[in-house]
């Protein structure tokens, strides 16, 4: 959880995300930061299940729920209908943050 908190104090506190963070952690930073198609931008040349997990969780942020229950689909998660979406962004983040 440190991990979660620390990435959370650097999105309020920086201008941009480290430049050797992986693509998946800069989504999901822009995303945090509010910058939608910037995020999306990124996560959808990211091919493999935490990209398009992420372009699902994205997608539901844009309100396009059929776009992100294919994605879901291809990330291989169930597809989140009643989940709030600051705890599915920090779900997905602290599992790609674990990771790292």
């Amino acid at each position: 959880m440190k991990k979660l908190e620390e990435f959370i104090n650097h999105i309020s506190s920086e201008e941009r995300p480290e430049a050797n963070w992986s693509n998946l952690i800069h989504s999901l930073w822009w995303a945090k930061k509010g910058n939608w198609e910037f995020a999306h931008y990124i996560a959808q040349d990211i091919d493999s299940n935490d990209g398009s997990w992420i372009h699902a969780y994205l997608h539901r942020v844009e309100g396009d729920l059929g776009n992100a229950a294919y994605w879901y689909t291809r990330a291989g998660k169930p597809v989140k209908t009643n989940e709030s979406l600051d705890d599915e962004w920090a779900e997905i983040s602290n599992s790609i943050l674990v990771t790292s």
